[in-house]
């Protein structure tokens, strides 16, 4: 379930571009068609807004959700004088939309709107993990299946999450009733809190597991299989869902995301599709012209030098870079002509009498 705040801030017709009466299937088409768009693997760096588009869609997406997230959005504005620093206001510490409005108005008498609970806590979604993964150049290019380390917080194994010692169960707190939450009568209306009894879960523990100690989860490193996509790029981050924190009172895990660092090659540079090399050329090449063969992935290519061509001239080799599954990236060549630092009697010789052949000035243009 969306956060709270984040249910009032965005609007996820919006983000997917459709009106908000759009019907399912214009929502998924809309979906997929920006979802294919910003994909980071067919757009490295899109990673925010293609979070951002699957955020939407998993709300929209739920016929239930997308009702309450209206329902939220069109009492949105009528809520605000209750947030924190509002003259006379009242301040709420919500994990869940769901908590605020269906336990803030509760039948008090005088037409007050009636909505009621279901028992126990709030399904809290688990947290999201960061993993962090070091790629030679060629295995990004290629792509592979390995494994991360990943740290963080697994359901415990002895209670199977439930918190309490194997051959019992947590029972319903008797203050709350199993609800979660207490009422404040104000009259036409009530307002709930969590329960100080059992923090909002429902439920107590009374024979704690003694691996967990009552919390459901243990601290555990463990190993996660990643599969990468060939031609993943340095700093793209890579989501695996459901592979994160897990979730409290029954929510759903939360996801991985890794983040790819690759390797420089000793030869190419890297323009996301594209690869860059620098090759030397001799002066006597890049003043007649040449044929020269030139590194590339897998087998070398031929590449032809024009005559007069200037140092720092660069050469595009189509079809000769990253491949995807929707095209190959190109290749480009920058030649650097070498000048010699050491040169023998005979060298100097035979440069002085090939100076003598250019009298021209080529620096008379600078002063006229």
């Amino acid at each position: 379930m969306a956060p709270a705040r984040e249910w009032f801030e965005v609007d996820y017709y919006k983000v997917l571009g459709v009106a908000k009466e759009a019907t399912e299937k214009e929502i998924t088409r809309a979906y997929r068609k920006l979802a294919k768009q910003y994909h980071p693997d067919a757009n490295p760096g899109s990673e925010d807004r293609f979070k951002e588009i699957a955020n939407a869609y998993d709300v929209l997406g739920d016929a239930a959700k997308r009702k309450e997230y209206d329902e939220v959005r069109r009492l949105g504005p009528a809520t605000q004088g209750f947030g924190s620093g509002a003259p006379g206001g009242f301040n709420f510490d919500v994990g869940d939309i769901s908590d605020l409005f269906g336990g803030m108005f509760r039948n008090g008498g005088g037409g007050g709107a009636t909505r009621t609970r279901r028992p126990g806590a709030t399904p809290q979604r688990g947290g999201d993990l960061e993993a962090q993964l070091h790629l030679s150049f060629d295995e990004a290019l290629e792509g592979l299946v390995t494994t991360v380390n990943v740290p963080g917080n697994i359901t415990c194994p002895t209670c199977s999450g439930n918190g309490s010692k194997p051959g019992t169960m947590p029972v319903s707190c008797p203050k709350c009733g199993g609800t979660g939450v207490t009422n404040d009568n104000q009259g036409l209306f009530s307002l709930s809190a969590p329960c100080d009894e059992c923090r909002g879960r429902g439920t107590k523990i009374v024979d704690p597991c003694v691996n967990c100690f009552g919390t459901g989860t243990i601290r555990s490193d463990r190993q996660v299989k990643v599969r990468i996509p060939a031609g993943v790029a340095d700093g793209q981050r890579i989501r695996i869902k459901g592979r994160g924190e897990p979730g409290r009172f029954g929510g759903p895990t939360g996801d991985l995301f890794v983040t790819v660092h690759v390797a420089q090659h000793r030869l190419f540079g890297r323009r996301g599709r594209d690869l860059t090399i620098n090759v030397p050329i001799s002066y006597a090449e890049a003043a007649l012209g040449a044929e020269i063969t030139v590194p590339s992935l897998g087998r070398p290519v031929t590449l032809k030098i024009p005559a007069g061509t200037k140092s720092g001239k660069t050469f595009r080799v189509r079809g000769r870079g990253v491949e995807s599954t929707t095209h190959h990236g190109d290749l480009f060549v920058t030649v650097e002509v070498v000048i010699p630092t050491t040169l023998t009697e005979d060298q100097r010789g035979a440069i002085e009498q090939l100076g003598g052949q250019f009298p021209d000035d080529p620096r008379a243009h600078l002063f006229h």
